[in-house]
């Protein structure tokens, strides 16, 4: 996918996405969270694309369809049409001049989300559901991470780092959402 694609699609699905919890709750105050987090994230996406930065722009939309979805998989947030994915397809190549940079960033953040992965635990008791949610927002940035490896060692950079920031956006937003608890490394969450 064409990263001016993802910023459409982001830009599309979070327009469309609600906050169905009510108003004065710890639920919408996490939820009206949640969506700022992808929305910001969005907003840094298209300042970088707009100041010639593709490969800042690629995590930044990445990194708000994680929050984003995490939202939605919650059901903290919902909306018509969300379900848009943006890892349709091959990602865009961006041109040599930003190799070094789209390489030094991939590997960065294929070590950033392998140490997030490692600093947070399941903060619901087993017996909820919450729990089980819990375990579901670590096993997607398991796969994520998983995928992300597999094309950093292919060569597909650009695939990476989208896997890679969209992996770490489920644990950030999970470490928000309340069900982690940050045992190390705190400084690379949004809390």
């Amino acid at each position: 996918m064409k990263i001016i694609d993802c910023q459409a699609l982001l830009t599309g699905t979070l327009s469309r996405t609600r906050i169905p919890v009510p108003v004065d709750t710890p639920f919408h105050t996490t939820a009206a969270l949640i969506l700022e987090m992808a929305r910001a994230y969005e907003r840094d996406g298209i300042t970088f694309l707009a100041s010639g930065d593709p490969v800042n722009a690629l995590a930044g939309f990445y990194y708000g369809f994680g929050w984003l979805h995490f939202g939605l998989a919650s059901g903290l947030l919902n909306g018509e049409d969300t379900s848009a994915c943006p890892f349709t397809g091959q990602s865009e190549k961006l041109p040599p001049q930003f190799r070094a940079k789209l390489e030094e960033k991939s590997h960065r953040y294929d070590r950033l989300l392998d140490t997030a992965r490692h600093s947070v635990e399941c903060a619901p008791d087993p017996a909820t559901a919450n729990h089980m949610f819990a375990l579901r927002v670590l096993f997607t940035a398991g796969i994520y991470n998983s995928q992300g490896r597999h094309l950093l060692q292919s060569g597909a950079y650009e695939g990476a780092l989208a896997c890679f920031s969209y992996g770490h956006g489920w644990l950030d937003a999970g470490v928000s959402g309340g069900v982690f608890r940050v045992t190390a490394h705190r400084d690379i969450f949004c809390v």
